[in-house]
């Protein structure tokens, strides 16, 4: 099995990446948080990998963190979700805000994005929300402020949804701060270059 690839992006697109890693070209689907961290076409660039096998195929998927690679593995392990619709869910959903929304049981959460339906929403919830506390880190906004509450104020400031996920997801990242309003303030002043 392939874990880690480490070499020369050769194409990158919003849903795969061609890495070259000593003269042989891998293609591996991404989520499109992945994409978003990867360089520009001929930087070097490391994934964490799930390989998956099938009986007519074998697919690789590739992350930015392994924190995501194992959020993957957990959404698949559900009845019903294959890796597509797994990807579907990390690319429309920041994989810590994700984790929050499992751990907390927030199906309406996860039918915000497209292709996920009530019954796969509140089955992922109700099956995977002891394994995403598990999966939580004391600097995501698990317990205290929702993530979307910060994205849907952004919103609401004029700053395009895609711009504010951005934001609240790098400041969860690194750690952020257990007040709504310092969250918020650290947010706006990420999205105005201050």
């Amino acid at each position: 099995m392939i874990a880690r690839l480490a070499g020369t992006v050769l194409e990158k697109q919003p849903d795969r990446v061609v890495l070259d890693v000593r003269g042989v070209g891998y293609l591996v689907s991404i989520s499109f948080q992945t994409y978003q961290e990867l360089p520009a076409a001929a930087a070097e660039a490391a994934l964490w990998i799930h390989t998956h096998v099938r009986e007519d195929a074998l697919s690789l998927f590739g992350f930015a963190t392994e924190k995501e690679r194992r959020l993957f593995e957990m959404l698949i392990g559900v009845s019903g979700v294959g890796p597509k619709l797994a990807l579907t869910l990390l690319s429309g959903i920041p994989a810590a805000e994700l984790v929050a929304a499992l751990a907390r049981g927030d199906a309406k959460r996860l039918t915000s994005v497209p292709g996920i339906g009530r019954k796969t929403a509140d089955r992922l919830a109700l099956e995977l929300r002891e394994k995403a506390e598990k999966l939580h880190t004391p600097t995501e906004p698990f317990s205290g402020i929702d993530p979307e509450d910060v994205v849907s104020a952004l919103v609401n400031f004029g700053y395009k949804k895609s711009e504010a996920d951005r934001a609240v997801e790098a400041i969860s990242r690194r750690g952020a701060p257990p007040e709504f309003a310092d969250f918020l303030k650290e947010a706006l002043s990420a999205l105005s270059g201050s």
